[in-house]
């Protein structure tokens, strides 16, 4: 018998779904639109979406579409949806033609749709970075930029939070980072996004240095790159916490995947409320590779309780379990009795 104490994200086994999409290759965010959930996921070269009622019976639906768009290849990787039925969205955005089409570098825009998300209007990048492109860079897809993220509202919103991949910079800047945005700038998000640098929230999206909350041990111009990356953030109603999950490239060419982490904060405002991030899972235990994207599902991809669905790569085998008490896994010993109990310290 497994028994778990303290704040804890365990994995524990599922019976099995998946999402019916082609290909999911980031995170997979949804909403609900008139009783049904909405899911969307990207390739780069096809935004699709699907649809159903609960996000172990969704299907393939018609893709939505993207006017006044220079951003394309794009991937909506987060979404919220206003009492009056508008819809925000953000993309990861991949610059063609960099280090002669070798290399990109990432950026990240926000969308509009004001019909259920069928169509999106594209507001433009709020997210860049203002290092020059690395040619040099050895990881194999970046030679710099801002992306692979999530975007939550705060508890009080006021702010939605970005929680982004930085690849460019010194590399004291580069990992994990953030940056906000006022939560009445939404419809309006040019100029209005600021990252986090040194404490303070006053470093302009567009440009701008970073403070990074999970720092790459290793920076991402090197082969043998050492970072977090890829997080995708909720609200846990269960522990009363946010949780990011997180992947971990470590130490091979073309990001290798390590395992995946949690980090947990009370206070997204305060950078130094971070608890983690902790193992929760190796790469070996996730039987596919790349075994990339974790993502948390609930009552969506940003709000959910105490045993809501992990998905990595749009496949969930797993459950996680969110507690402050005792977690007993019903049938004895199972796949992951070796984790251990989250504490304070930070990596």
């Amino acid at each position: 018998m497994f028994v778990c104490r303290a704040q804890n994200a365990v994995v524990v086994p599922a019976p099995p779904a998946a999402m019916p999409a082609h290909t999911v290759d980031g995170n997979s965010p949804g909403i609900w639109v008139n009783g049904l959930l909405q899911v969307y996921t990207s390739t780069g070269g096809e935004l699709q979406m699907m649809t159903g009622e609960s996000v172990e019976t969704l299907a393939v639906a018609a893709g939505p579409t993207v006017s006044e768009n220079t951003h394309m290849p794009m991937w909506i990787e987060a979404l919220w949806r206003d009492a009056d039925g508008t819809i925000y969205g953000w993309y990861h955005h991949e610059k063609p033609g960099v280090c002669g089409g070798s290399l990109t570098t990432p950026e990240i825009g926000a969308l509009v749709s004001t019909d259920g998300g069928r169509h999106f209007v594209d507001l433009g990048i709020v997210l860049a970075s203002g290092a020059a492109p690395n040619c040099a860079a050895r990881n194999g897809f970046f030679a710099g930029g801002h992306g692979d993220f999530s975007v939550i509202l705060d508890r009080e919103h006021r702010y939605f939070y970005f929680l982004f991949t930085n690849y460019s910079g010194p590399a004291g800047q580069q990992g994990v980072a953030m940056a906000r945005m006022a939560f009445e700038d939404r419809a309006h998000p040019a100029g209005a996004v600021f990252k986090l640098s040194g404490g303070r929230w006053e470093q302009p999206g567009l440009g701008g240095t970073v403070t990074p909350i999970f720092a790459a041990t290793v920076p991402w111009e090197r082969e043998n790159t050492d970072s977090f990356w890829g997080p995708a953030i909720h609200w846990n109603s269960e522990i009363e916490r946010y949780v990011v999950l997180m992947n971990r490239a470590c130490c091979q060419p073309e990001w290798p995947q390590e395992g995946i982490y949690a980090a947990f904060s009370a206070d997204l405002a305060d950078p130094a409320a971070w608890i983690g991030p902790k193992k929760i899972m190796d790469a070996a235990k996730i039987g596919f590779a790349p075994g990339y994207y974790p993502q948390v599902w609930g009552t969506t991809d940003t709000e959910a309780g105490q045993l809501p669905r992990l998905f990595i790569k749009g496949v969930s085998n797993w459950r996680l379990y969110f507690g402050y008490g005792d977690f007993v896994e019903p049938d004895g010993p199972g796949p992951d009795d070796d984790e251990e109990e989250l504490g304070p310290k930070r990596r």
